[in-house]
């Protein structure tokens, strides 16, 4: 597989891969300071980014390459040149390409026409580096086995209720998502997804309504901010309104099992999607999670330029 396009283009075993080489990267960042050496990797961001950015241009020095940032105004797709273009041009310069933006399309665009690996860095539909990251935090704390634990999110139903459906299907995990109703669940084609690859991993995939039924006995409560970049101001009131239900409060958590934890991708709205006392709490494990962007970065990167990782069949 040339590129990571979307979290269901991944197999298990890339999964495993990329967590193990995230693993060992905790441990030694510098271990292969040559995997990139005398390269360059392009990172182009239409979307403000903090951790994102860090653990990309961060993970590409630590494989000995110069990351080149570029905002959506550097380049001159800007004015116009096409997305064909801009990939073959690129391509031309520099090893790999993270893109981080809004339209999912563009990015299969990218790597359509790009002759160097792509790596999704987040779109409005999928957050697939986001997702390993986080599951390389759930290894660390419940082991590989995961056998009768049962992984929660709670929110909005947007490109991480999507992409939390998906790695868990991948996973072969008891993954819930609870959302609202209508336009705020997850998008019926992100749903449909997840259960076709749970059919062949044994996942189970539950989405719901109803916060609590979702909390109760889960091992992660996992949530987003309500308001995402791009979201239309004028729906700001009508949206918290209809996910104030929904915030993770230390009522929710007490349904959880005696060893659950919290787990939210960031940036963080204290006093909406969650509560001060459960993101500072003693479950929570925001930072060791926004710590493993960077490891998992680093590991996607150097599989993907070596060919090692194989895709979805």
């Amino acid at each position: 597989m040339k590129d990571l396009l979307r979290t269901e283009h991944l197999s298990r075993s890339d999964v495993d891969l990329i967590l193990d080489t995230g693993a060992e990267f905790a441990q030694n960042p510098f271990r292969s300071t040559d995997a990139l050496a005398n390269q360059t990797v392009a990172i182009y961001m239409t979307k403000a980014s903090t951790r994102t950015r860090l653990a990309s241009e961060t993970a590409v020095a630590h494989l000995g390459g110069t990351p080149i940032f570029l905002r959506g105004d550097d380049l001159q797709i800007g004015r116009g040149e096409t997305i064909a273009d801009t990939a073959k041009i690129i391509s031309g310069f520099a090893s790999a390409l993270i893109v981080r933006t809004f339209a999912q399309s563009d990015v299969d665009e990218l790597g359509a026409h790009a002759q160097i690996p792509v790596l999704n860095g987040l779109t409005d539909s999928d957050h697939p580096t986001q997702l390993l990251a986080d599951w390389l935090t759930i290894r660390e704390v419940f082991g590989s086995d995961i056998s009768g634990r049962k992984f929660t999110y709670i929110g909005d139903g947007n490109n991480m209720a999507h992409a939390w459906l998906t790695m868990g299907a991948i996973m072969g995990a008891h993954v819930v998502v609870a959302t609202p109703p209508g336009k705020w669940a997850p998008d019926d084609s992100a749903i449909k997804v997840a259960k076709k690859i749970a059919e062949k991993s044994g996942a189970k995939i539950e989405v719901l309504t109803d916060p609590e039924v979702a909390a109760k006995s889960a091992s992660v409560l996992y949530t987003d901010v309500w308001m995402s970049m791009g979201d239309p101001e004028s729906l700001r009131v009508e949206k918290l309104k209809a996910l104030a239900p929904y915030a993770i409060t230390s009522e929710l958590m007490s349904l959880t099992e005696p060893d659950s934890i919290f787990m939210h991708c960031l940036p963080a709205h204290r006093g909406e999607e969650v509560s001060a006392e459960v993101i500072d709490g003693p479950k929570s494990l925001i930072w060791r999670e926004a710590f493993h962007r960077r490891t998992t970065i680093q590991a996607i990167l150097y599989h993907l330029v070596r060919g090692e990782i194989q895709g979805s069949k």
